[in-house]
């Protein structure tokens, strides 16, 4: 059996008002790939008309060739990098999705996900509507269109109010780039300037690329219009606890980012020195599972006082396995993407950081491989607490039965992975670590406690731990 990892969700760009709008999406898709390597791809607005490009595949692949842009003109783009938490892998499911309906043409780019999606499917349909993808997004398309509102901004409202889930939204038409977030603010979502060009985007990091200004970050259920009079912002939605995601400290956003109010990589450092505070081992040495494990690690290492080495060494150019859909890659395992170094683990008490543990393959594989190299004890601590629910909001983890802190204790976690001991951060260390100001983070993976309901699909079969492989 392959192991898994939650995978990324998608990511999101878009600019306003620039000459080389395409190919600034398109370094901003770059930027943006950690959060999905399936399929991207960019609409560009000349004012006239929309053009698309996208396919399956990398953002350097897909777009390597600069005579792509040559059909991809205009000052206003918006662009998609995904991975499919819903709908198949296939060529029809690539975003942005761009259309034409009765007020013009619309492209629409999507991060999240929409948890009462079949509901309103199946009612559109017995209406007449007609599907041409398997995404959750498409239904947002078919809402706008049959909305009887005048205004774009009115349609969008119309259209999202009768959604329910989690979203960050870029429509783009031939005149303007709209970019909205759910009220819940589940997903970050930020706006910046280049010079005359306005730019939103999933991450700060994509701002940092092509040299934009973070202005700000854009609020829970906020609606940014941008045009050629400027920004005007819209709050229609009915008001609701923001409860943003806080696995994307733990994980999913890139260190360099700076999300709800934060910069990642010093959140994780403090995971990292929080646990050490909760987890005392008399060790020789912390290394981390690169890359998303080494600042929490080098927070432990900081408060502890053990020395930081780098024992495992990451290929970086097998991409990263567990994001490709085919299992015969995934197979590969931790042996293709992680190399230990036994001149730094031989005779050594080792403590293994990592973010978390899921279904306790890897770990047990990478206890395994850092022992074979000469380690006298391996211990392993998790920079965040078990993960034992899936999430409905945009990330694709794996189903309940598959995540083993679902229906097993620490113990025998720690007696499959084979350790010498296993620790997690607790809930409480975690929301210290991120800020107490805000309490109300999202944190459903790791209590089941979920801000949005959901229809439920009937109880899943418990993981058998030692079930063969």
């Amino acid at each position: 059996m392959h192991f898994r990892r939650p995978e990324e969700e998608c990511g999101i760009f878009g600019i306003f008002n620039h000459p080389e709008a395409s190919n600034l999406t398109y370094l901003g898709l770059y930027a943006l790939q950690h959060r999905g390597q399936e399929s991207c791809g960019i609409v560009s607005s000349d004012g006239q008309g929309l053009h698309s490009h996208k396919s399956m595949g990398l953002v350097a692949d897909v777009f390597g060739n600069q005579e792509i842009f040559k059909n991809l003109p205009g000052r206003a783009a918006i662009g998609h990098v995904r991975y499919s938490t819903t709908g198949a892998s296939v060529l029809k499911n690539i975003q942005p999705i761009l259309v034409d309906y009765s007020r013009g043409s619309i492209a629409v780019a999507h991060n999240g996900n929409i948890v009462n999606a079949q509901i309103i499917k199946d009612e559109l349909e017995a209406w007449g509507s007609i599907f041409q993808t398997t995404m959750d997004t498409e239904i947002i398309v078919h809402l706008l269109a049959t909305s009887k509102t005048s205004s774009l901004v009115e349609r969008i409202t119309d259209a999202l109010n009768r959604i329910k889930g989690a979203y960050c939204l870029l429509f783009l038409t031939e005149t303007r780039m709209v970019a909205v977030r759910d009220p819940h603010g589940f997903r970050p979502l930020c706006l910046g300037k280049q010079g005359d060009a306005y730019v939103v985007a999933s991450e700060s990091c994509a701002l940092d690329l092509i040299e934009a200004q973070f202005i700000r970050e854009i609020e829970p259920g906020e609606i940014v219009v941008i045009d050629k009079n400027g920004v005007t912002s819209h709050f229609p939605f009915k008001k609701a606890e923001p409860t943003p995601c806080i696995f994307e400290f733990v994980y999913f956003s890139r260190p360099d980012s700076y999300i709800f109010g934060r910069n990642v990589y010093q959140v994780r450092k403090e995971l990292g020195r929080q646990l050490a505070r909760e987890h005392r081992i008399d060790a020789d040495i912390v290394i981390p599972v690169p890359d998303s494990g080494v600042p929490s690690a080098l927070g432990y290492a900081e408060e502890s006082g053990i020395r930081f080495e780098l024992g495992l060494i990451r290929n970086h150019y097998v991409g990263r396995t567990f994001i490709e859909p085919q299992q015969s890659i995934r197979h590969f395992g931790v042996k293709i993407k992680l190399n230990p170094v036994r001149e730094v683990l031989e005779g050594k008490r080792v403590i293994v950081i990592d973010d978390s543990i899921v279904r306790g393959t890897t770990s047990r594989k990478i206890v395994k491989m850092v022992r074979n190299a000469g380690a006298k004890e391996v211990h392993v601590l998790i920079s965040s607490p078990p993960t034992s629910y899936p999430c409905y909001y945009g990330i694709d983890t794996p189903n309940r039965k598959e995540l083993i802190s679902s229906s097993h204790t620490i113990e025998e976690i720690n007696r499959y992975i084979t350790a010498d001991s296993l620790g997690y951060l607790s809930r409480e260390g975690l929301l210290h670590s991120v800020g107490t100001e805000n309490s109300s983070y999202c944190r459903a993976c790791f209590s089941g406690e979920y801000p949005v309901k959901f229809p439920m699909l009937g109880p899943e079969p418990q993981l058998d731990l030692f079930e063969k492989e």
